[in-house]
């Protein structure tokens, strides 16, 4: 019976290091020397040959399009994955669908798994670095980014994502990531859409507006900062994870450390939903005792009730566009695409009290 051939897991767990930090070793990107030399020594111990990163892989190529979104039970990811879905199917190209969680390491396996099955083009919602995507890069897999840019490298001292921040007018400058600065990617405009939204609140008398945010949303909140002004209010600008549970703790301990709050804006549909359920536990009134506006217009936000007030993103137009940036292939540079945003207005918003 054939051996079972070791993977990119089996060297990060005995090298006692993320699977990011070997696929970043192995292409030779930046690491310590103790970690090379672990990661290095663990590879040959094991007989790892990352056939994908080999001089080979752009002979092996098989097609299709692998496609890797943060969660597919999130209705704006769905939206995504139907507009590569409609433009692969039209060009007879098959998708290769994977969720990573928000975990940047569960990325980094999926994206060694792509490689290894010589997928040859990727688009993706990043969770990870710009570390994860050097050795898709440069095996010369085609790859786009859409909705989010990967944040900066592990290493990197500023906090967040620093290509994401600098995201604020349209595609990124080539800082921190310079391995991915020549990635197109397709987004909904950001800036527009937060600012639009203060503005709208700032119109109905609100002044103490709080800002909830989760995985990925680095330029949503550079754009509330920049809408509200200085000073900020630090204590309003609250973080999840990327779960409903962790949404859901950090809109009710929003709402309770902050009672003098009169307004939210949700960076995202599953922390709308947990502002609505929370405001809903606490007897909050929406919007006479506070203001919801939502980034992303999904179904159920016109069957609460009062309806939500939304920032409307076109999901699938953003999935079909970045399918047609990678089905275009590497023969001349493609530029990135910034899409608009809209504030829909409905009931969830009412004039300071």
């Amino acid at each position: 019976m054939e051996a079972r051939r070791s993977t990119i897991k089996d060297v990060a767990e005995a090298a006692g290091v993320g699977v990011a930090t070997v696929s970043r070793v192995l292409s030779g990107g930046s690491a310590s020397p103790e970690t090379r030399e672990r990661v290095l020594a663990v590879a040959a111990q094991l007989d790892y040959r990352p056939s994908a990163l080999g001089r080979n892989l752009r002979q092996r190529r098989t097609g299709g399009i692998g496609l890797l979104v943060p969660d597919l039970t999130d209705t704006f990811f769905g939206q995504v994955a139907e507009g590569v879905l409609a433009c692969a199917r039209a060009a007879g190209e098959p998708v290769v669908l994977g969720s990573t969680g928000d975990d940047p390491e569960q990325e980094a396996e999926l994206v060694g798994m792509l490689l290894e099955q010589s997928v040859d083009r990727v688009i993706a919602v990043p969770s990870g670095g710009a570390d994860t995507w050097l050795p898709v890069t440069r095996a010369g897999v085609t790859v786009v980014f859409a909705d989010r840019l990967p944040g900066a490298p592990a290493d990197d001292d500023l906090p967040g994502s620093t290509a994401d921040l600098m995201l604020l007018d349209g595609i990124p400058s080539p800082s921190p990531g310079r391995a991915v600065a020549d990635v197109p990617a397709v987004l909904a405009d950001d800036r527009a859409g937060i600012r639009t939204a203060v503005r709208y609140l700032r119109g109905l008398g609100h002044r103490r507006i709080a800002f909830l945010g989760g995985p990925g949303h680095d330029r949503r909140v550079a754009a509330f900062r920049e809408a509200v002004g200085s000073p900020v209010d630090e204590e309003l600008v609250v973080f999840a994870t990327g779960s409903r549970d962790s949404a859901y703790a950090a809109a009710s301990g929003l709402f309770q450390s902050r009672p003098d709050l009169t307004a939210v804006l949700a960076a995202g549909n599953v922390l709308g939903e947990a502002a609505v359920l929370a405001a809903r536990e606490l007897d909050l009134r929406v919007p006479r005792d506070v203001s919801l506006v939502m980034y992303d217009d999904v179904p159920w936000a016109e069957l609460c009730s009062p309806p939500l007030t939304v920032i409307a993103q076109p999901g699938r137009d953003i999935g079909y566009r970045a399918a047609e940036l990678v089905l275009r292939g590497t023969g001349r540079r493609p530029r990135g695409v910034v899409l608009p945003t809209e504030l829909i207005v409905r009931g969830s918003c009412g004039p300071r009290r």
